[in-house]
């Protein structure tokens, strides 16, 4: 679920040393496993999955600052967890005749948010959902102001996390001569206390723009794929889309798209299942397969 109404980018860091190196994962946070995985697909493909906002992993010594206890703790992880995106997009990649590649996000967006500015840029620091939260989607207290490891969470987990992001953009323009990210979210059907725009419309399905990286082509391609599931918005109630800052503005051969699903539409909420999961990748396979076929 992406939370602000200016999210063109969470990479504040121009990784100059990419070129150097092939490391895509984030392995800094020992024990849990890789913070962050980019799964592989076919080489001719232009398309990242971006999964941002799908895990509900929190390491333990994150944890141990977090404020709230462990009932607390799950119910916030069932709000703001854009649950079973990462099945949504694996499913869709699975399906796709070239299959895209997927940026995972493996941590919890209660360890960072890694599609916020991690300064004052960030409207959301007004609620307390900067890159690092101090409030829950209630406005209760998630951490302690200013959280005494917000340094240490940055240089742990978010910016390796958009330094590795922008090495796969790169990648898919050496590859293929432009790259087609895709930002798969969820929201609920009913808004929370900390969302700015709580008031706009909820459509089944956002589609979230700007205006240099959203060709109207990749827009248009978006409603044709997504019609099956109802009501298509334009930017409501989230918009702005997730471009690394060394391409923002800057490089028309990058083009994105965010996807915002209403997760009544395959969930019965806030995290089972239903059969609304498999048509909501078949259209992202579409969607896929259209940018397969086009010229973006």
């Amino acid at each position: 679920m992406d939370t602000t109404g200016t999210t063109d980018t969470a990479n504040t860091t121009d990784a100059t040393d990419a070129a150097n190196t092939g490391n895509t994962t984030n392995v800094s946070a020992q024990g849990d496993g890789p913070a962050f995985r980019l799964v592989p697909g076919h080489p001719a493909s232009p398309v990242i999955l971006h999964v941002p906002h799908g895990s509900r992993a929190v390491p333990a010594d994150v944890r141990a600052a977090l404020l709230l206890d462990e009932a607390a703790l799950e119910r916030e992880l069932d709000l703001i967890t854009d649950a079973r995106t990462q099945d949504i997009a694996e499913h869709a990649a699975r399906s796709a005749l070239r299959p895209p590649w997927r940026f995972v996000n493996e941590r919890s967006r209660l360890v960072v948010d890694p599609e916020r500015f991690p300064d004052e840029r960030e409207e959301m620091r007004r609620v307390g959902m900067g890159a690092v939260y101090t409030r829950t989607t209630q406005r209760a207290a998630l951490r302690p102001e200013p959280p005494a490891d917000e340094e240490h969470l940055l240089t742990t987990y978010f910016h390796p996390y958009a330094e590795a992001m922008t090495r796969a953009v790169d990648d898919r323009l050496e590859a293929t001569g432009r790259a087609v990210i895709i930002d798969v979210h969820s929201y609920p059907s009913r808004a929370l206390p900390y969302e700015l725009h709580g008031t706009d419309p909820r459509p089944a399905v956002c589609l979230g723009t700007d205006p240099f990286h959203t060709p109207a082509s990749l827009l248009a391609a978006a409603r044709e794929a997504f019609a099956p599931l109802g009501e298509i918005g334009l930017d409501t109630p989230f918009a702005g889309t997730y471009v690394p800052l060394r391409h923002y503005g800057k490089d028309a051969r990058v083009s994105a798209l965010m996807l915002e699903l209403r997760r009544d539409i395959y969930l019965d909420e806030p995290v089972t299942p239903h059969d609304g999961l498999a048509e909501a990748a078949g259209c992202l396979a579409e969607l896929i397969e259209a940018v397969r076929t086009s010229g973006w």
